[in-house]
């Protein structure tokens, strides 16, 4: 989706302070517009808004949410610069000042950058018309680079401790609209990451139904990803929405999980002691520096091979790093009382360091803590966080109260765990930590047995097994009879069928293997059939309804029945049923005007995302190609663009050669 700019300036023709009369719509179609849509943006002036409504709203709505906003203030405009004015009170960045010549520059900016366009007889100076449409051009660019850099509102710089409005919390006037689209395609991100489909949220992602919203867009598809273990995507997205909010907690604590899954655990430390920098009280940051401690306190001492004495007496050795995790913990319990997970994990902590050590220092402090604990555990009254209070409870109770005592609260957590196997295993992670410690064991043990019990009895989640290698394929459809040009003639089918079933059987594709393409007669429909006479399951990704598809993509090319019979042939043998992406991913966005992306465009970028996310060094892409830019958007030349991008191993047949 292309950043959005709201253009704030005069209409029609207005009459400077020196009697010249200024086009000022001429200014805007001939310089200011072009200019900025030759930067990639999507640009709106406030007579362009199309919708019924309160004005004020959609002004407000534009102001607020707008990537950029470009001011001319080549006349004393009331109305310019009260938007401005607002402007600048509402966001710390993002804005532009533009003006014609002037005799005077007004105080209030006098000292801010300007761009300076030219004027000739009241309209954009045709000598230099193409110098200034580059230089805004650049301005803009440059700008939106820029956005980590200084704040250019003189209200945010002059009042640093201002912290911009909750978007989230502006669900007013005209804005709704922003926001039905937007749940409406949260709601798509759940269904996909429900469905374990990180190859839909990815697509998703780059499709904020609003760009304003692309960094909770980004953030949702982050959570998302991260919940189905993809930390390298998600990672991703915590920097897609870290480049335009670059203050954004959540943005940066996800971006610290992520780091931390991926090994990288120097950079996540200093990413959640950022965080406690700017505010000693965040909880959250805390909490995770604290799981971050455990985790480098297990790590130190639980070595393959060692005995268990061995491991319990370097657990105790490593005490230092166990009083970091403590203090993590408990600090972050006691900026949040009721935070009973921080809570229970410093109690917790604080009696296995005594077990381990024989030092009492904690005693006092874990008593009192645990009261806490218990206390907001019991509290809780969202049953989808129901699970973890008791589970809690059940913690204490391994550290105070007898094997029976211990069974019948893990009992009860299990009663709400709502068939979740990864909550369930989770917990039991943490009572087999306790148990290599030999810490408290008859009771451990009752937790260890009343959870795996549960776990025998629940179903566990369909898991799918990594194929061996994955092959993505995108190749020229068969020549239409009236083609001008050949490019894929009819009577060199029999040449590229060969030629892709020699590249697949050099590259060793088989039954352990998975295969993705679209089902276009030509290339497609031909490596789709290698596949699968090796075996190789064979995933077709669709750009449109099935009939639409075979109307575009099918009956065209030469023969084009006898292609139908085979591409439906092929869906009938597939294991894999076809996926539609409408059905999957839902209508294709549009831009303000109403436009359409394009499908086969989109489609690649899915097929992209469903190979990578097998595991970019699985990845095997088979062009069958000449070389050319294609029909269009959407084709081989679009993907294999795409795939020298992201990078991933290119087998190219180029048809150059092969006829």
């Amino acid at each position: 989706m292309s950043l959005h700019v709201f253009v704030a300036m005069p209409f029609g023709s207005k009459a400077a302070d020196d009697g010249r009369l200024i086009d000022f719509d001429r200014v805007y179609a001939e310089l200011i517009r072009p200019a900025l849509e030759s930067a990639g943006l999507e640009v709106l002036r406030a007579d362009e808004e199309q919708c019924a409504g309160d004005i004020r709203a959609d002004l407000f709505q534009e102001l607020l949410m707008a990537d950029l906003v470009v001011a001319d203030l080549t006349l004393d405009n009331p109305n310019v610069w009260y938007e401005l004015g607002v402007r600048h009170a509402l966001r710390a960045r993002g804005v532009i000042l533009v003006q014609g010549p002037r005799a005077t520059q007004p105080f209030d900016i006098y000292t801010d950058r300007k761009l300076t366009y030219h004027l000739q007889d009241g309209a954009p100076n045709p000598q230099t018309l193409a110098a200034d449409i580059a230089a805004l051009a650049t301005m803009a660019k440059n700008t939106l680079n820029a956005w980590r850099g200084r704040k250019t509102s003189p209200v945010y710089s002059l009042l640093p401790n201002l912290e911009e409005p909750d978007w989230r919390r502006l669900r007013v006037g005209n804005a709704l609209e922003y926001w039905e689209d937007h749940d409406e395609w949260a709601t798509r991100i759940e269904v996909a990451r429900n469905a374990n489909r990180p190859e839909d949220i990815l697509v998703l992602a780059d499709e904020a139904p609003a760009t304003p919203l692309r960094v909770e867009a980004h953030l949702k598809a982050g959570e998302a990803l991260r919940r189905m273990a993809h930390f390298h995507y998600a990672l991703e997205q915590c920097d897609l929405a870290l480049e335009f909010a670059p203050g954004n907690h959540e943005a940066a604590r996800q971006r610290g999980v992520c780091l931390q899954r991926l090994g990288r655990t120097e950079e996540a430390r200093a990413a959640f002691k950022t965080l406690i920098n700017d505010n000693e009280d965040d909880i959250e940051a805390w909490e995770l520096l604290g799981r971050l401690d455990k985790e480098e306190w297990v790590d130190a001492w639980r070595i393959p091979g060692h005995t268990p004495e061995q491991m319990r007496s370097d657990a105790a050795y490593e005490d230092a790093l166990l009083r970091d995790t403590i203090l993590s913990y408990s600090r972050a319990f006691r900026a949040s009382p009721g935070h009973y997970l921080s809570g229970i994990n410093a109690v917790m902590m604080m009696h296995v360091y005594q077990d381990l050590t024989g030092d009492p220092r904690y005693a006092r402090e874990a008593a009192i803590m645990a009261g806490g604990v218990a206390w907001a555990a019991s509290c809780e009254r969202d049953d989808a966080n129901r699970f973890w209070a008791l589970t809690n409870l059940g913690a204490l109770a391994i550290i105070d109260q007898d094997p029976a005592a211990v069974g019948s609260a893990f009992r009860e957590a299990i009663a709400h765990v709502d068939n979740d196997c990864l909550a369930l295993e989770a917990t039991w992670k943490h009572m087999a930590l306790l148990a290599e410690l030999g810490f408290r064991p008859d009771n451990v043990k009752m937790a260890l047995a009343t959870l795996e019990r549960a776990m025998q009895r629940m179903k566990p989640p369909t898991s799918q097994r990594q194929p061996d290698k994955v092959f993505l394929f995108s190749g020229h459809m068969i020549d239409s009879p009236d083609r001008a040009e050949p490019r894929f003639p009819a009577d060199k089918e029999s040449i590229a069928a060969a030629r892709i079933g020699e590249l697949l059987d050099s590259l060793g594709a088989g039954p352990d293997d998975l295969a993705f393409a679209q089902g276009a007669a030509g290339g497609d429909i031909l490596f789709a059939e290698a596949c699968l006479a090796r075996g190789v399951p064979f995933q077709m990704l669709l750009p449109l309804d099935e009939p639409d598809f075979i109307e575009a993509s099918v009956l065209p090319s030469a023969n084009g029945e006898a292609w139908r019979q085979r591409y439906l042939a092929l869906r009938d043998r597939l294991t894999l049923a076809p996926r539609i992406m409408p059905d999957e991913l839902g209508p294709l966005p549009r831009d303000r005007e109403g436009r359409e992306t394009n499908a086969f465009e989109r489609c690649n970028l899915w097929l992209l995302y469903s190979a990578l996310t097998q595991g970019l060094s699985r990845v095997r892409f088979i062009c069958l190609w000449n070389g050319g830019g294609g029909d269009g958007a959407g084709g081989t030349a679009d993907m294999v663009r795409e795939v020298k991008r992201r990078t991933g191993q290119v087998h190219w047949l180029d048809t150059r050669q092969l006829w």
